[in-house]
């Protein structure tokens, strides 16, 4: 199915919570001089107009980093990506997870993005252009396995699925297994949204059944952005969590808490 597209849903509060816990990861990992590979099953476009028509219709950008950028300073790195990323680019943007890992990225890393879509992968080639990414246009969950173990070996894949497939939330408990006995050593982080029908349960039940190694859950609420909207909360269950990880996520709940 490629009728998704982000352009809808960019910048909102489930892309906030993603978004600060991915770039924590990042930096942390940036602390050692060793290089790192980033990998993206589903990467989008990477840049995201938020003046564009699409983003104004669903008012999502508004009521998600619209409200929340106060709440990062401008030491935390999702901040200093975000200014790096609207520095070249204009300050109206918003960059995918390929755009801030790009702005967080150091000399000697390496990224793979795959992305289906024939026009948004059009997108992220162009928004990629200089960073030294390689854009697959296939499917993320293939080319996760062709690539891994990546080189460099140490590093940190984002799954992040439309969820427009069902099947995937059957699927991705047995994927990410397979993905960490292939690539012990990288972080694996999912996110998934939490509907008004629990669609989620299921797949978190046999995530945990797996066993798997370091794993940190963290999840948000936060009020549905419109009326019939079933989105009321955003999760991430990362495998081989770096060290503080549980620190960052903890002051997140609080800040969404308060929401409320």
């Amino acid at each position: 199915m490629l009728s998704y597209q982000h352009i809808y849903h960019a910048g909102n509060l489930a892309d906030v919570q993603k978004h600060a816990l991915l770039c924590r990861m990042l930096a942390y990992m940036g602390q050692k001089p060793k290089p790192i590979s980033y990998l993206e099953t589903h990467a989008g476009r990477g840049l995201y107009e938020l003046q564009s028509a699409e983003a104004l219709k669903t008012g999502e950008a508004a009521a998600g980093i619209g409200v929340a950028e106060q709440w990062f300073d401008e030491k935390h790195p999702y901040s200093q990506a975000l200014a790096n990323v609207r520095a070249r680019h204009g300050a109206g943007v918003y960059p995918g997870s390929p755009g801030l890992a790009a702005a967080l990225q150091r000399e000697g890393d390496k990224m793979h993005l795959a992305e289906l879509h024939p026009q948004e992968n059009a997108a992220l080639v162009q928004a990629m252009r200089g960073s030294g990414a390689k854009v697959h246009r296939m499917d993320g969950f293939e080319m996760a396995m062709g690539v891994c173990p990546p080189t460099p070996r140490r590093g940190l894949i984002l799954i992040d699925p439309s969820y427009e497939i069902k099947s995937d939330y059957n699927t991705i408990p047995s994927f990410i297994a397979q993905l960490n006995r292939k690539w012990n050593v990288g972080v694996i982080a999912l996110w998934y949204p939490i509907l008004v029908d629990g669609a989620h349960k299921d797949m978190l039940a046999a995530l945990e059944a797996q066993d798997l190694p370091k794993v940190l859950r963290h999840e948000v609420r936060f009020p549905p952005v419109r009326a019939g909207h079933r989105m009321v909360g955003s999760g991430m269950y990362i495998v081989n969590a770096p060290f503080g990880l549980e620190d960052e996520a903890k002051w997140l709940s609080g800040l969404f808490s308060a929401m409320k």
